[in-house]
């Protein structure tokens, strides 16, 4: 009998009451961990026998090295991948929705392994990490029972005449690119959709953190996912890699999860081939508190969604706009909840924020906040990096933060909460909508109304009504603007790996019965 998971992403708010971990407790599971690429159902070296180490972001040291792909490498797993199209795209949905269900089975089962592996190769606390992998895993279970509900329908034309026979199909080999701060649900994000559809898969993992991605290959390949399905090239060289493969014909779909500048690039590249493409780009999250607000119940939403991730996620909440009659409380509150957040190395059982991903984040959030600073900011706690092995930065609150500060434009991607004093509800959406973004908004009200003017006016792909987290397998993912295009999760998850064909037949009773 299958034991029952959360499928609620993980928050930073989740207690961390398990097994400690030891240095050989990491050394045994880096052992078990593949490092090669994976090609056709077989673990190889890159073409010149490159590789790449992969750091521990809360001790700067290194964690290991993977196989480092080249531009031949890639070429060879979209071969793969075009070889194995015509075969499993006429695989069966239920035999494709068990392979779904056995990886949903062993990803469960390894949940341990699959944790650790986030903590250390991306910084994330271990609960947090075991939020991922329910949260990671739970694709795989929703899209293996949207597999065999693939469907299309049959009419009569509106004037009586041809039948209208409406099939879909897999849209074909699929190149999926995916980042580093969630490095097992992104993967299965992508790639159990396509599984279900019948579409095969070159993989490009992030190279800050590949170990998770070649962890869930080998859950895979154990599941029974046939040779050429799923490719994995992990490569130091993302451009010079997936740039050829973006023009090769065989190729029909990107999915790029990341930032918007590389997204833009990666759509002006798609065109030539005119490949369906599917962006999940950034965000500058909008988290609004009106006067009617219940404060706890705000303050507690906002901590969830600027600490979820350690801040590193492109639904984290960026910029805090709160009544002017709430301000002040909201922002107090605030700043004493993050005060006594404990920060350190994600197996620590008491640490409930981990580091940056890298030295360049520090020195990025570093840069905000102390433009905001400058401007007239006040900062009321924290504002700076921790100094010591890792990258770790300080929780930080600031408040009165003036509008053309640096900070209310960018993706901080790190631990701060910059609060905004406004006036009206017409203000409030004026400035939540100033953003090239629009992936989501959060909204605290107990006005039913306001509520439900806020789910029409605002310009967001998602909306938190009242609480600090939307992510869920069984929701569709995805922004408006420059925020991206497509949809992940929901029903509308395996539509992005469909392709309609319509059949016209002639009138069954044009030529009378036989």
């Amino acid at each position: 009998m299958t034991t029952p998971v959360t499928t609620a992403p993980p928050t930073a708010t989740t207690p961390a009451a398990r097994t400690p971990v030891t240095d050989d407790t990491e050394r045994a599971l880096l052992e078990r961990i593949p490092t090669g690429l994976y090609i056709d159902g077989r673990w190889t070296d890159a073409a010149d026998g490159s590789r790449f180490e992969v750091l521990d972001p809360s001790r700067a040291t290194v964690l290991g090295s993977v196989a480092d792909a080249r531009p031949e490498d890639g070429v060879r797993a979209l071969a793969a991948a075009a070889e194995a199209q015509r075969s499993w795209g006429r695989t069966a949905p239920r035999a494709r929705a068990e392979i779904l269900r056995r990886a949903f089975e062993l990803v469960t089962a390894r949940a341990d392994d699959f944790a650790l592996s986030m903590t250390l190769e991306m910084g994330k606390p271990l609960a947090e990490a075991h939020g991922e992998v329910a949260y990671g895993a739970e694709f795989l279970r929703w899209f293996s029972e949207e597999a065999p509900r693939v469907s299309g329908r049959y009419a009569t034309a509106p004037d009586g005449g041809n039948r209208l026979l409406v099939t879909k199909r897999p849209v074909g080999p699929c190149l999926f690119i995916t980042p580093w701060n969630f490095p097992l649900a992104m993967a299965t994000r992508k790639i159990a959709p396509a599984v279900a559809a019948g579409c095969t898969m070159v993989l490009k993992p992030a190279e800050l953190t590949p170990l998770t991605a070649l962890l869930l290959t080998q859950v895979l390949e154990e599941a029974g996912l046939p040779p050429g399905v799923l490719n994995v090239i992990p490569t130091t060289d993302p451009g010079g890699v997936t740039g050829p493969l973006l023009k090769d014909d065989r190729l029909r779909k990107l999915s790029f999860t990341g930032s918007t500048a590389v997204g833009r690039r990666l759509i002006a590249e798609s065109a030539d081939q005119v490949l369906r493409v599917s962006m999940e780009l950034g965000g500058n999250a909008p988290f609004i508190v009106f006067e009617d607000a219940d404060l706890e119940a705000a303050v507690e939403g906002a901590l969830v969604a600027k600490l979820r991730n350690g801040g590193e996620a492109c639904v984290a909440a960026n910029r805090f706009l709160v009544h002017r009659s709430l301000a002040e409380d909201f922002g107090r509150a605030l700043a004493e909840r993050m005060a006594g957040y404990p920060v350190g190395r994600g197996t620590d059982p008491d640490s409930r924020l981990g580091p940056l991903i890298n030295e360049a984040a520090v020195a990025k959030v570093s840069r905000l906040v102390d433009d905001a600073v400058a401007r007239g900011a006040r900062l009321a706690v924290g504002g700076g990096r921790i100094e010591g092995p890792g990258y770790f930065f300080e929780p930080t609150v600031l408040t009165d933060v003036p509008r053309g500060a640096d900070i209310l434009d960018e993706e901080v991607f790190g631990p701060v909460a910059s609060v905004v004093a406004f006036d009206t509800e017409e203000e409030a959406v004026a400035v939540a909508g100033a953003t090239p973004f629009g992936l989501v908004c959060f909204v605290y009200t107990r006005d039913l109304g306001r509520a439900l003017r806020m789910a029409e006016e605002l310009e967001t792909g998602m909306l938190g009504l009242n609480t600090g987290v939307v992510s869920n397998p069984a929701a569709p993912f995805g922004g408006l603007k420059q925020s991206g295009l497509g949809r992940e999760g929901g029903l509308e998850g395996i539509g992005e790996y469909l392709e309609t064909c319509y059949v016209g037949i002639a009138d069954p009773f044009a030529g009378g019965r036989a």
